[in-house]
């Protein structure tokens, strides 16, 4: 894919939103995704080290809401910039519930067996959504053609469809979703020649 396609939101939407047309997967990940993105926050705060180079900054607002410059912070700060070049107004309304979840899983992470606790969430919260794609959407996710954009992607892509239900951009709604009907006829069309060939074949 070229650079450009990457900062694209319609095309990026597009890809994501034709895995996710079904909405009863749609709900579901509206649910697990926020909560994936939170428990693997936890697991970061506590795994993965942090480079010398980065200074130590600690500040603690109370027992529940924490800020350290840690991998969780910083893999939010690079969200975010990903965000800003896609949609720059919805990418700041996200911001308080971004900064929230770094917040809360930075203090979770600091108690006794709370990475055990969120790697079990983490689990769950994958088995629900494969099993929304598989009953529900009919078809494999999006990881499994294109790791990085399909979990780059999955926060905002929620996050717009809160907004979007709300009323935002109602046009960049309706275009999108004419998109993601367009591409899902050209999935299927593809899907339908590969297995004719295949059936040929035996």
């Amino acid at each position: 894919m070229a650079f450009s396609k990457l900062l694209d939101v319609n095309t990026q939407l597009t890809f994501y939103g034709a895995y996710h047309s079904n909405s009863t997967n749609v709900m579901i990940h509206m649910i697990c995704v926020p909560i994936l993105l939170w428990s693997g926050q936890v697991m970061g705060a506590s795994l993965l080290p942090v480079p010398s180079i980065i200074p130590n900054i600690h500040y603690s607002i109370n027992e529940y809401l924490v800020f350290d410059l840690n991998a969780p912070a910083i893999h939010a700060g690079l969200y975010l910039v990903y965000y800003l070049f896609l949609e720059p107004f919805a990418a700041l309304l996200y911001v308080p519930q971004l900064a929230l979840s770094v917040l809360t899983a930075t203090a979770f992470s600091q108690g006794h067996g709370h990475v055990t606790q969120a790697v079990i969430i983490h689990a769950i919260c994958w088995v629900a959504q494969f099993l929304g794609h598989g009953l529900a959407e009919g078809r494999a996710p999006a990881l499994l053609d294109n790791l990085i954009g399909a979990v780059v992607l999955a926060p905002f892509f929620v996050h717009l469809e809160i907004l979007f239900m709300l009323g935002y951009r109602p046009d960049m709604h309706k275009r999108i979703n004419n998109e993601i009907g367009k591409e899902i006829t050209r999935i299927r069309k593809a899907e339908g020649s590969k297995a004719r060939v295949n059936a040929k074949k035996q």
